[in-house]
């Protein structure tokens, strides 16, 4: 069994094609050789590109990235599934973004996954029962990238979050998996209550710029959000919701409203 697992390993695709754009990257701008070959050629897989990428973004006065890194290599050494749910997440923004042209960009540049991958690892921590190195690892993503998610929330994979500015997600949200969201979106509660008092959101879900979603309630699976809602009521599958507060206005109009992307309402 360990040598099948050892020979697995050594297949990835992602990493793979990964590799080949970054050697491509620094033929055709060697100004950025530096950071391609210390981010991702110095490396021998995307676990130790991802705790290298990591470390980096988070490290501080009052960390340091050595440090960082350790922990990181030790989380995905002890649950390969965080690597596989990043794999899940660099696929779902190359196929969601437009703006994303190639799987290099998501691990060098853009801040939604590097935050949702940061987030990861302060989850571990906090399975782990490291509550308060979570709580550090919870404070520099908001410190770096502006994203504000706690290490309690229970996140999928295949999520995209794209342009990423003050997405707030609380302790007891939980995200399905496939799942897009754009900036300024927020999980949150309506109250001082400490009991579970966060949205369950559903798989297939998209979430508009600057939508809202707040208390204990259920966006079932495949819904669609409109930027700027407000939702406060629970949602069955598969519908389309907007305003404020924010109403049912029709049905999701695809089977995975996260992958299509589609923001526009329908009209008669």
């Amino acid at each position: 069994m360990a040598e099948s697992r050892a020979r697995l390993a050594k297949f990835d695709p992602v990493w793979d094609r990964i590799r080949d754009e970054a050697e491509q990257a620094v033929l055709d701008e060697p100004l950025l050789g530096g950071l391609v070959h210390s981010s991702v050629l110095h490396h021998a897989s995307l676990a130790r590109a991802l705790a290298f990428r990591i470390s980096m973004k988070l490290a501080s006065g009052e960390m340091s990235e050595q440090i960082l890194r350790e922990i990181a290599d030790e989380a995905h050494a002890a649950d390969p599934g965080l690597v596989q749910a990043a794999r899940a997440d660099i696929a779902a923004v190359y196929d969601r973004d437009p703006a994303c042209h190639r799987f290099l960009q998501p691990l060098l540049f853009f801040k939604g996954f590097q935050a949702l991958q940061a987030y990861r690892l302060g989850h571990w921590l906090w399975r782990e029962g490291r509550a308060d190195l979570a709580y550090f690892v919870q404070m520099r993503v908001s410190e770096a990238f502006g994203v504000d998610i706690h290490p309690a929330a229970r996140i999928g994979q295949g999520i995209m979050i794209d342009h990423a500015h003050s997405i707030v997600i609380g302790e007891t949200a939980v995200v399905g998996d496939n799942v897009s969201m754009l900036h300024s979106v927020t999980l949150g509660g309506t109250g001082k209550e400490e009991s579970d008092r966060h949205p369950k959101i559903g798989s297939g879900v998209l979430i508009g710029a600057g939508a809202k979603v707040l208390g204990n309630i259920t966006v079932g699976d495949c819904c669609r959000i409109a930027a700027g809602s407000v939702v406060l009521e629970d949602i069955p599958p598969k519908k389309t919701v907007a305003g404020v507060p924010a109403r049912i206005v029709g049905e999701a109009g695809c089977a995975q409203p996260s992958v299509t992307m589609d923001h526009l309402l329908a009209r008669d």
